[in-house]
C-alpha cells in the first residue's frame, strides 16, 4: 500500500527532477522515493564518510607519486650540476663573448628538445623504471 503525498517544489528543482527521470527513464515518483530513502537512511552519513574516504586515499597516492617526481626530478637537477660544475673548466676572459653566444645557441637547442619530449608525452619518472640500456637510446640530442 502507498500514500500519496502532495508537495511543491522550487521550479528549477521540478524542472532538474523531470530531466533526470527522463534520461534514466524512470518516474519522478520512483526518484523521489530514492532520494527520500537515501536521506533518511540510518546508514547515509557512513556512506558519505567512506566515499569521502576513498577520495582521500586517492588524493593521498596522487599526492605521494607528485612527491615522487620532484623528488627524481631534484635529484636529477643536482646531479646535472655537480656534474657540469666538475667537469666545466672557467673560461678566459678573452673567449667569455664567443662562448656565451654559444651557450645562448646551445640553449634554445635544449629548450626546443624539451618541448619536443613534453609534446610526446615522454618523461624522466618512466624512463627511470625502464631497463637501464633503453635510456642510453634517447633520441634528443642538446
Amino acid at each position: 500500500m502507498r500514500i500519496k503525498h502532495t508537495f511543491r517544489l522550487p521550479p528549477a528543482l521540478s524542472a532538474q527532477l523531470a530531466d533526470y527521470a527522463g534520461r534514466k527513464r524512470m518516474s519522478q515518483a520512483l526518484i523521489v522515493e530514492a532520494a527520500l530513502a537515501s536521506f533518511l537512511s540510518p546508514d547515509g552519513s557512513e556512506r558519505l564518510e567512506a566515499a569521502i574516504s576513498r577520495r582521500l586515499d586517492r588524493h593521498t597516492r596522487q599526492l605521494e607519486r607528485l612527491e615522487h617526481h620532484v623528488n627524481i626530478s631534484n635529484e636529477a637537477l643536482a646531479l646535472f650540476v655537480r656534474f657540469w660544475l666538475t667537469a666545466t673548466p672557467p673560461l678566459p676572459d678573452a673567449n667569455l663573448t664567443a662562448a656565451q653566444a654559444s651557450g645562448h645557441a646551445r640553449y634554445r637547442g635544449f629548450v626546443e628538445a624539451l618541448g619536443r619530449r613534453i609534446e610526446k608525452g615522454q618523461s624522466l619518472a618512466a624512463e627511470i623504471y625502464e631497463e637501464p640500456n633503453q635510456i642510453l637510446k634517447t633520441t634528443d640530442k642538446f
